[in-house]
C-alpha cells in the first residue's frame, strides 16, 4: 500500500472533534488495511459512559499476537481539530509536502504506520504487538483510553509507542494539563443605567488580569528536560494561556455574564495538585467578582521516560536519518499519565510532526520524506532481523 493516497484517504474523511465526525467511516476504512497485514482487527464500540456521554466513538484495535515476546502497544488517534478558512478536507500534494487537516496531527503517522507494518508483514518481529487506533485525543478520551484496556491485555511492564509526537527524536516527556472554564455572573440593565446592573464582562476581565499577573510568574519557570531546538526553546517550560472569552449580548445592553477558558501547561516538576490550588488562590484573591468554574480538565505530570527502549528508539532514528535526540514535548495527552500510572507500562514518542506543520492551523502539512523516514524507522524497530 502507498502512504500518499492512505493519507490522502484519510485526510479526505472529516473526523473533526468537536463534535466527532465520521469515525466509524475512518475506522471502517482502516479496518482491511490492518487484516492485509496478518492482523487480527476488533472494531470496539465504547459505551457513552466512558466517553463524556457522547456517541458514536468506534476504537480499532489490531493485534499480531506472539505471547512470550515484549509486550508493545502502537498507539494513535483519528480525530482532528476542527477547521475553518482552507480546503482542509481536500488534501492537496505541493512538492515535499501533503497539506490537509490532520496531516500532521496524526494521519500522517497513521499513514506512515502501515507499510511500516507492512515491511515486516512475513517477518518474525521482536514484539507482541498490537496497535490502536483511537477517538477524541483533540479533547477528552481519558475514559476511552481505560476502557479499551481491557482489550490490551497484558498491560504491565509493556511498552507504549505513541505514535502522535514529533519526528526526528524520541518524546520522552509531556506538559501536564489544567483546563477550567470559568462563568462570571453580573446583571443585566441598560446601558445608559450602568449603576444599575453588574457588567460580567468588565468583572471577568479584572479575573483575568489577576490571573496574567500569575502567568508571568508561570512562564519563568522551566524544567531540567530539553526540547527539541527547533522550538525555539532549550527547556520544557510551563505555560498558562487565556485562549477563549465569550460575553455580551448586544454593544447597549450590560451583559449578566461572561465565560472564559484558561489552559495551564506544567513541566514534569509540577504537580496537578499544587498548581490547581495557585489557580484558585489567583480567582479568589479578586474582591467583589461573583463566578463560578463550570469545568475543569487535568491530565497529570508524569515522569520522563528513562527505559533502555528509548535509547534503541533513537539509534535506529539516528541510522535513518542521520541525526537524533531525546527531548520533552511542548504538547499535552491523556495517554502518558493512564499508561505509566495506571497500566504499568513505558510510554515514549515519536510522529511525522514538525513546529513548522502549523498543527491544529491553517494548511497543516507533513512533509513526505518524513512520513517515508518514519515507515522505515517502524519497520527496523519491530523487526526481529
Amino acid at each position: 500500500m502507498h502512504y500518499v493516497q492512505v493519507l490522502k484517504d484519510l485526510i479526505s474523511i472529516d473526523t473533526s472533534v468537536p463534535p466527532g465526525l465520521n469515525y466509524g467511516k475512518a475506522i471502517q476504512y482502516l479496518d482491511p488495511l490492518f487484516r492485509e497485514l496478518s492482523f487480527e482487527t476488533q472494531k470496539i464500540c465504547i459505551p457513552a459512559r466512558y466517553a463524556e456521554g457522547k456517541e458514536g466513538r468506534i476504537n480499532l484495535i489490531a493485534h499480531r499476537r506472539s505471547v512470550g515476546k515484549p509486550r508493545l502497544i502502537l498507539y494513535s488517534h483519528i480525530d482532528v481539530v476542527p477547521a475553518e478558512g482552507w480546503e482542509a478536507f481536500n488534501p492537496r500534494i505541493e512538492d515535499s509536502r501533503i497539506y490537509g487537516r490532520g496531516a500532521a496531527d496524526m494521519k500522517g503517522a497513521i499513514a506512515a504506520l502501515l507499510p511500516g507494518l507492512e515491511k515486516v508483514k512475513k517477518k518474525p518481529i521482536k514484539y507482541d504487538l498490537s496497535a490502536i487506533v483511537t477517538t477524541d485525543e483533540e479533547i477528552n478520551q481519558a475514559s476511552q483510553i481505560r476502557y479499551i484496556g481491557q482489550f490490551l491485555s497484558p498491560l504491565r511492564g509493556g511498552l507504549v509507542l505513541s505514535l502522535d509526537s514529533e519526528f526526528g527524536y524520541v518524546g520522552i516527556a509531556n506538559l501536564g494539563l489544567i483546563q477550567m472554564d470559568i462563568k462570571v455572573k453580573g446583571k443585566s440593565v441598560h446601558s445608559g443605567l450602568a449603576h444599575l446592573g453588574e457588567n460580567a464582562v468588565e468583572k471577568a476581565n479584572l479575573l483575568i488580569t489577576a490571573l496574567l499577573r500569575l502567568k508571568d510568574k508561570v512562564i519563568q519557570r522551566k524544567s531540567d528536560v530539553a526540547v527539541n531546538p527547533d522550538t525555539g526553546l532549550t527547556r520544557m517550560e510551563s505555560r498558562l494561556n487565556i485562549n477563549m472569552i465569550e460575553g455580551g449580548l448586544k454593544v447597549n445592553i450590560i451583559p449578566d455574564s461572561c465565560s472564559f477558558s484558561l489552559d495551564r501547561r506544567l513541566i514534569p516538576e509540577e504537580r496537578l495538585e499544587e498548581a490547581e490550588k495557585e489557580l484558585i488562590e489567583t480567582l479568589s484573591s479578586v474582591r467583589g467578582v461573583e463566578y463560578e468554574i463550570e469545568k475543569t480538565h487535568r491530565i497529570p505530570t508524569v515522569s520522563p521516560c528513562r527505559h533502555a527502549i528509548v535509547d534503541e528508539l533513537a539509534g535506529i532514528i539516528q541510522e535513518v536519518t542521520g541525526k537524533t535526540g531525546k527531548f520533552g514535548i511542548m504538547g499535552s495527552g491523556d495517554l502518558p499519565h493512564i499508561a505509566t500510572s495506571e497500566w504499568g507500562a513505558e510510554e515514549f514518542g515519536l510522529g511525522v510532526s514538525r513546529p513548522e506543520c502549523n498543527i491544529h492551523g491553517k494548511d497543516e502539512f507533513a512533509y513526505r520524506k518524513d512520513i517515508e523516514d518514519l515507515s522505515e524507522i517502524i519497520s527496523r524497530f519491530i523487526s526481529a532481523e
